[in-house]
């Protein structure tokens, strides 16, 4: 059976997608499965920030002049005491090469991608920005389910509002909201801050104590509908559950 396939998308710019596709991701791999981010955002470029090396081919070659398998553009993340992989393909590319990878062929070719990975994958990961071009429609028409992301402030509950009327234009509904930094009403889980701000030391969630990995685990549950195995401390948990509370009543 092919692999549970999942768009996360940016309600607005700056909402952290990437950083919490790579957190999202991190924790399934914690709980054993093996794991594809596949890059979207090709203006950003943001997870590329995340591996090293040099990124030949990146997404955008491999959805306009490449015709190599998926794994060609693939780099794993050096996790450690995990059980489970996450490979990603990030986008790293001439302006040239990014205004080609926007064209509807290219679009096209980025949804048959993601169908590969999900050939070869427990699950795969879309970092998508906001639903404004035609890679972001197609990431979000090809998979499986559709998680909004955004900031947990009245500015992020009114890019939410409007990003949910761009994706029934399309033809699509998000399953799941997940808010960041900060809980709003229409949110079905939030990803807090960590004290991890750097690329180079994410992902947070398999090293941070306290109330973070557990909140991460409950919006991975949440957005790709599955119930993980990964085990908590008591004190952690409840820490989780006061800090969801807290944020929800402000």
């Amino acid at each position: 059976m092919p692999g549970t396939t999942t768009a996360l998308v940016g309600a607005t710019g700056g909402a952290g997608v990437t950083r919490t596709t790579v957190e999202l991701a991190a924790m399934l791999a914690r709980d054993g499965d093996e794991v594809a981010i596949l890059d979207a955002a090709y203006a950003t470029q943001g997870l590329s920030q995340y591996v090293g090396g040099r990124l030949d081919p990146d997404t955008t070659a491999l959805v306009t002049d490449s015709d190599a398998p998926l794994d060609a553009g693939l780099v794993d993340f050096d996790l450690t005491d995990v059980d489970g992989r996450v490979a990603c393909c990030p986008a790293a590319a001439p302006f040239e090469r990014l205004a080609r990878a926007k064209t509807p062929e290219a679009a096209q070719r980025l949804a048959e991608r993601i169908d590969e990975a999900a050939e070869a994958f427990d699950h795969v990961l879309v970092d998508t920005p906001p639903v404004a071009a035609n890679q972001a429609v197609a990431a979000v028409s090809a998979v499986d389910r559709v998680v909004l992301v955004t900031p947990g402030t009245a500015r992020g509950a009114d890019a939410l509002q409007q990003m949910r009327g761009r994706l029934r234009d399309v033809g699509v509904t998000a399953e799941v909201t997940l808010s960041t930094c900060g809980a709003i009403d229409d949110a079905d889980a939030v990803v807090p801050e960590s004290d991890v701000t750097s690329p180079d030391d994410a992902p947070a969630c398999l090293a941070s104590a306290g109330a973070f990995a557990p909140a991460v685990a409950l919006a991975t549950e949440v957005a790709v509908d599955e119930e993980l195995s990964v085990e908590f401390d008591e004190e952690s948990l409840l820490e989780t559950v006061e800090s969801y509370v807290s944020e929800r009543r402000r």
